[in-house]
């Protein structure tokens, strides 16, 4: 582009505060001429009347879909939309990409977090220090603190370093948890039929199948989006798989498990989980989920960081950078991916 190009920011304002710091936002109006419109609720409707004369839209969370009013407001002018959230499935339609509007996302940003938190819960598990913490807290003797512990000796836990480990779908996060573990020199299977062996090798992976994987690693990450193939994927049959003891976290979508069958398979005590989602949240104050002695529960905030926000916020900035140079985008989304994308 020639000349400046206009932004149209209808990033909402608690957004705004978390994910763009103040270098951030002088490096926007540097790019171009922004328009901050951001509100809590924004309509399709308003988003249409909003949209005619931008040349780039940054959205986010929230973000309204865009319909056949909204193309057609974007229809002279819009060429780049920048999501500064993950996925944008449930925004875009195929008429997106086909009127040549390029897009971008912030999902690789996020990444990172929801990988962390995964190695965070796995490590809690393997050494049961949240037991060991919350009997000390509770008045326990010194020895019982240590025996409070499932499945381990007097406090004996297990190390991450070197362990096998299945992870579930690799898109941006999985590859990320890979990344994290194999420094920790893990043995990693993984599962996904997009992926391939080449590209598995090249992760430092060992490509196998579902059943393998689950039956075969003493931990498994589970970090499948929900897709029309994945939708309760992890059935009775696949988490009869799992090894007695075994550590399954999930930090990806709660649709893709049999949340009833991990519910039944949980009661009887012979593995354990660490559980980020579910289908109905909040979770119920009754749900049985909450009674659990073999599973670590937390409120959907793996990829809640502020280094997360932050970078999300900064890869908008640095992909819109790259569009006014005519370089290539890094975290591009394309038509295609929506097939397989959350």
């Amino acid at each position: 582009m020639t000349s400046k190009p206009r932004i149209l920011n209808i990033v909402r304002p608690n957004d705004w505060d978390m994910l763009f710091t103040p270098a951030t936002r002088d490096a926007l109006n540097e790019l171009g001429e922004m328009a901050y419109r951001g509100q809590e609720r924004m309509s399709s409707e308003e988003l249409a009347e909003m949209l005619p004369g931008y040349d780039f839209l940054l959205g986010g969370w929230g973000t309204p879909r865009f319909t056949d009013e909204v193309l057609a407001a974007a229809a002279d002018q819009l060429k780049l939309y920048a999501h500064s959230a993950g996925s944008v499935k449930g925004i875009l339609p195929p008429a997106v990409f086909e009127q040549g509007i390029t897009v971008t996302h912030g999902a690789r940003a996020i990444a990172y977090a929801v990988a962390d938190m995964c190695v965070s819960l796995i490590w809690t598990m393997l050494r049961q220090t949240h037991k060991m913490d919350a009997a000390l807290k509770s008045g326990a003797s010194w020895n019982d603190a240590k025996n409070a512990a499932i499945g381990l000796t007097a406090g004996i836990g297990h190390e991450f370093i070197g362990q096998r480990v299945g992870v579930l779908g690799a898109g941006h996060t999985g590859r990320t948890f890979i990344q994290l573990i194999r420094r920790l020199d893990c043995e990693v299977w993984v599962y996904d039929p997009y992926l391939s062996e080449e590209a598995a090798a090249k992760l430092g992976a060992r490509k196998a199948e579902l059943d393998a994987v689950l039956s075969q690693c003493p931990i498994v990450s589970c970090q499948l989006p929900t897709t029309d193939e994945t939708f309760r994927m992890i059935g009775a049959r696949e988490l009869a798989l799992l090894q007695n003891g075994a550590i399954f976290c999930n930090t990806a979508r709660s649709r893709v498990i049999d949340m009833d069958a991990l519910l039944a398979e949980l009661q009887t005590g012979r593995f354990q989980a660490a559980l980020d989602v579910f289908d109905e949240e909040p979770l119920p104050e009754e749900s049985p989920f909450r009674q659990l002695n073999n599973a670590i529960l937390t409120p959907h905030v793996a990829g809640a960081t502020v280094e997360a926000r932050q970078r999300q916020g900064q890869f908008m900035v640095d992909e819109m950078r790259r569009f006014l140079s005519g370089e290539p985008l890094l975290y591009q989304v394309t038509g295609d991916m929506l097939a397989t994308m959350a």
